[in-house]
This record gives structure tokens, sequence and C-alpha cells, in this order.
């Protein structure tokens, strides 16, 4: 089991300029580097002046969880506040231009079909070495070969290009859209433990990446960590204590395959967003 408190953590500017604009995160856990679904959930705030990306896709899935606005995710669309999206692997989405003062709960982690995730470090890396013989700007790297002919290329796909040293493969689209949750429309279910709800807003690909909320009522404990792969826990509303420490809003869990059951005990009533990786 690990845990980070995002009251305990700063939100620090990205370093990155492969988009424009202010984006804010708090790092709050990642996974190990090099595993198929390695991690990475964070708290993004969007700062002055807001932040822009162009249309584009991933070799790895997000899943994205709005706290507090709404995100304009692609022309004319919008994840309302308080809604959950499924953003997986190969899909097109944007062009983005989020407003100032969004905030939004992000997990990016390898997909289904095994290209894994590439690490801050390693693609701040590589960022830097890039801008050596090219720049960033609106989201798009552009640089000039030995004959003097301009590319321009996507700057995720630059950076992750310069840490495999490879080009960077897209899986065939198991999905043709986003897939938008409204957590508002499910109904609780009750659990085993008194005390214990939960909803599971849907299962996604052959790998079952399974995304939900717990309720714990105040008192109740809620074992954590029974699930057959990672499992992250991102508290969304509540408080509650491990081995007589309290935790409160925006911490993030994360329990190995099979590792519990971990009892969280709820000091009021609390909820959890939850995040179950896909299995390898």
């Amino acid at each position: 089991m690990r845990v980070s408190e995002a009251s305990s953590t700063d939100f620090g500017r990205i370093g990155s300029n492969m988009r424009e604009g202010v984006l804010e995160q708090k790092f709050l856990l990642q996974g190990k580097p090099g595993s198929p679904n390695n991690y990475l959930i964070n708290v993004g705030r969007t700062g002055a002046g807001g932040w822009v990306a162009p249309s584009h896709r991933h070799n790895f899935d997000q899943v994205r969880y709005v706290i507090k606005g709404s995100f304009p995710y692609g022309q004319g669309k919008t994840l309302p506040e308080g809604w959950v999206g499924y953003f997986p692997e190969s899909v097109y989405y944007g062009p983005q231009d989020r407003p100032e003062g969004l905030e939004m709960m992000v997990c990016q982690f390898g997909g289904a079909n095994g290209y894994g995730f590439v690490s801050v470090e390693e693609r701040e890396a590589a960022n830097q070495a890039l801008k050596q013989k090219g720049e960033f700007k609106d989201g798009i790297y552009t640089w000039y070969d030995e004959a003097g002919k301009k590319h321009n290329q996507d700057g995720f796909e630059a950076c992750f290009e310069a840490v495999k040293g490879h080009k960077l493969e897209y899986a065939p689209p198991r999905y043709s859209d986003l897939v938008l949750m409204n957590p508002a429309s499910y109904a609780w279910v009750p659990e085993g433990t008194p005390g214990v709800s939960s909803k599971w807003l849907g299962s996604f690909t052959e790998r079952n990446t399974r995304l939900g909320f717990v309720k714990i009522e105040a008192g109740a404990s809620f074992a954590a960590g029974t699930q057959s792969s990672i499992e992250l826990l991102f508290l969304s509303k509540g408080k509650v204590n491990f081995e007589g420490k309290e935790y409160g809003l925006h911490t993030a869990f994360e329990f190995e395959a099979n590792e519990g059951p971990v009892p969280l005990r709820a000091i009021e009533e609390t909820e959890f967003f939850r995040i179950v990786l896909p299995t390898f």
C-alpha cells in the first residue's frame, strides 16, 4: 500500500512545453516505470489565461474526473463537473481550450495493448533535449533537418519517440469515441460489509479496467486491495482513518493486486473514486 495526500503536496507548474498555457498539477502517485500498466494519478488546475491543446491521441489510456468546472475536451463537447470520462488509447480528442480554474483528477496508464506509459521524469528529460534542436508551440514540435526541411509533429509523440528510441505506434482503436459517464445517474448497491455501498460505472477492454465509486458510512470500514490488479482510490468526499492516522480530501491510495483486505474506516460519510488498472 502507498498513500499520497494532496493537502501536503504543492501545485507545481508543468515544466514541459508540449502544450500551450498554464497547467498546474499535484502528482500524487506513480507506478513502476517499464511495467505495462505503469500509471500517474494527479490533480490538475488550469492557471491564469487557460490552457490549450490541439486534437490528438495517445497510445495509453486516461481517466478524467472533473472536480470543479467543465472540461471542454473537443469542439462543442464538454465533460461536466462531477462526470467521469474514459479516454481510450488511440482515440482522438480535442482541440482543448481549458478555462482558468478548471480542476480535474487525471489518471494516465498503460492500455490494453501493452505499450505502457512513459513517466513524467522521462518525458521532461526528452522535452529538454528536443528543445536543443527545435521548439514547441501550440502543442506542436517543429524542427529542421540537415537539408533544411521543416518537420512538424505532435509534442507528445516527439517526446515519446525521444524516450523510447523508436517510432510511436498506435493500437487499432477499441472504441470509436470517448466514454462519458454521469455517476449521479447510477444507484448505490450495498456490498457484503455493513455500511459500505458501491457503484461500478463500467468495465473496459479484455484487460478489465474498472471504474466506480465506493461510499462508506461513518464508523464503517471498507476492505481495500482485494482486486486482481492494482487498485487506486481517490478520496472525493469525507475522511478516513488508517492505522491511527486521518486522511482527508483528495488523498490517493494504491493497493497492489490482492494486497488486501486493508481496512479503511470512515470518520464521516466518505466516498472514494475507484480505478482498477488493466490486468496483465
